[in-house]
């Protein structure tokens, strides 16, 4: 299935990847679809972090942690990485295919020669606490939703919140949404990562290690001790030409508008890509004309540049990039060979790449990651029975009562609607001939015919649907699977449902996930062979 077809992918991420306006990107590369990136990694000296990833993924229960380890620290080893937020119960299935992408297109990378090792960067310096606070997964009666409830620190990085007690019951409520026995037993494991004194970003790195096992990515938590400490040099001189990169940035966003491109992120002058932890809040660093600094949202608040320069040497930990920053402070310190990015992240990313050149940064490879949509078998059959694209479905164009009545032949108010519209049109006509102004009655008098018979239509639909209850479940529910709650299904449903469901999810989905992000991957959780 072709999503630029479709038109299911965001306006700048369809040009990258039909070969136009890439050189809003550059010093960053777009690899075309089909082919793979070519040249050597940047040179970086990888090995103090990779020495406290090996230790930090052990903890996580990565039985490959001190082999992939060893792997960064070698200079010659292509770096493949993406990223997300540390979502509870796993996040999204987007989060699951992210990581998946990495495994994928690192294998790729070692089959074309070469050695090449897939990283998942946690942002676990993120303070949505909404983004990470929330599951949802599909229950009895539809998709069930969970959360963690009110926000009790609304400006505190999530990696260092707790759980809390509120993560008793959802864990207890997701148990409620089935009766597998191996799906419960995933959740027995499952409770005991998320337990109410767990972190965020622990929780999340045991999760995905229980999920995918020996194949899974290192990963990065960004609050990290030694991550923070390889960023020291950049978060420097990301200060030090705070006024270089404001006028780069601007003079991207120009270049953006002036191709009819809409910002995915707005511009803010004067403020700064990084953000500074006060008082246990982390809050935008707004630059000053007179050598200091202030807070956003901190009334009184005032210092030197000099005393931010001096904590990001002393106390790296307490700054922390925003959107624009966070890719090239990753790559500075992994020197990424190959970077995968979500729809929305690849619209941003021509915002970004001027930074890379201000911090002396050599930028990565980049690729849109595959995108997937898990149908088993059974339904995929029901397709066929039924007559229905997929592509329809992904792109929410069935109305399940209309399509069942068509199907049955009880579709009679649709052509006589058809027949009406021309008889009303055809009297536009002689009418105006007698009297101009009757046009607006005319026109008031077709759209309330026009409504009328199309509530009257629906109704009819829905009786013939009932009449064919069978076919109106099948198709009703592969709505509900595709697109559940009228949202695409990677965006809603927790990627450890599948993984509870189908317990080898994750080795059927690696061997049917393509790497091109201009198809979407149907993954049939049920395949043999």
């Amino acid at each position: 299935m072709d999503l630029l077809d479709l038109g299911l992918l965001p306006g700048l991420a369809t040009a990258f990847l039909e070969g136009r306006d890439t050189d809003l990107l550059r010093p960053l590369r777009v690899v075309a679809p089909g082919e793979l990136p070519g040249g050597d990694p940047p040179a970086v000296d990888r090995e103090p972090v990779a020495e406290a990833l090996a230790v930090a993924n052990d903890s996580y229960g990565h039985p490959e942690a001190a082999r992939l380890a060893r792997k960064l620290a070698d200079p010659a080893t292509r770096v493949v990485i993406a990223g997300q937020q540390p979502g509870l119960g796993g996040g999204p299935l987007y989060t699951l295919s992210k990581a998946l992408a990495t495994i994928r297109w690192a294998e790729e990378l070692e089959r074309d020669g070469g050695s090449a090792v897939p990283l998942f960067w946690v942002a676990t310096e993120d303070h949505d606490f909404a983004e990470v606070a929330r599951l949802a997964v599909p229950g009895r009666d539809g998709i069930e939703r969970m959360d963690l409830g009110e926000d009790p620190s609304p400006l505190m990085p999530v990696g260092m919140r707790t759980l809390g007690q509120p993560v008793v019951p959802v864990v207890a409520r997701w148990r409620e949404t089935t009766a597998s026995e191996d799906y419960l037993s995933f959740l027995d494991r499952v409770a005991s990562w998320y337990r109410p004194d767990a972190r965020f970003g622990e929780a999340f790195c045991r999760l995905m290690v229980g999920m995918l096992g020996a194949r899974c990515p290192l990963l990065v938590d960004a609050m990290l001790p030694a991550v923070k400490r390889a960023q020291v040099p950049h978060l420097a001189r990301l200060i030090e030409e705070r006024e270089a990169v404001d006028t780069a940035l601007a003079r991207a966003d120009r270049a953006i508008e002036e191709r009819g491109h809409p910002l995915q992120v707005s511009p803010q002058p004067g403020l700064s890509p990084l953000f500074l932890l006060h008082g246990g809040e982390r809050r935008r660093i707004e630059w000053r004309d007179d050598g200091r600094f202030g807070l956003r949202g901190l009334d009184g608040f005032e210092a030197g540049v000099a005393e931010l320069l001096e904590a990001a040497h002393d106390n790296p930990a307490v700054l922390s990039p925003g959107v624009l920053a966070r890719p090239v402070l990753q790559d500075a310190v992994f020197g990424t060979f190959l970077q995968l990015l979500g729809p929305g992240e690849t619209s941003y990313f021509p915002q970004v790449a001027p930074v890379y050149d201000e911090l002396g940064v050599t930028a990565a490879w980049i690729s849109p990651r595959p995108q997937m949509v898990v149908l088993p078998r059974r339904q995929a059959g029901h397709l066929e029975e039924l007559g229905i694209g997929l592509e329809r479905l992904v792109a929410g164009e069935v109305d399940v009562d209309a399509l069942i009545a068509a199907r049955a032949g009880d579709d009679f108010v649709g052509p006589v609607l058809e027949r009406i519209a021309a008889e009303l049109e055809g009297l536009k006509g002689p009418v105006l001939g007698l009297d101009r102004t009757l046009e607006k009655p005319l026109e008031k008098t077709a759209a309330q015919v026009s409504r009328a018979l199309e509530t009257f239509a629906g109704k009819v639909q829905s009786a013939s649907a009932r009449r064919h209850e069978v076919e109106r479940r099948r198709a009703a529910g592969l709505l509900e699977t595709v697109r559940p709650e009228g949202t695409p299904q990677e965006r809603v449903v927790a990627g450890a449902h599948y993984v509870g469901l189908h317990g080898d999810f994750v080795e059927r989905a690696l061997a049917q996930l393509g790497l091109d992000p201009r198809r979407l991957h149907v993954i049939d959780p049920e395949a043999t062979g």
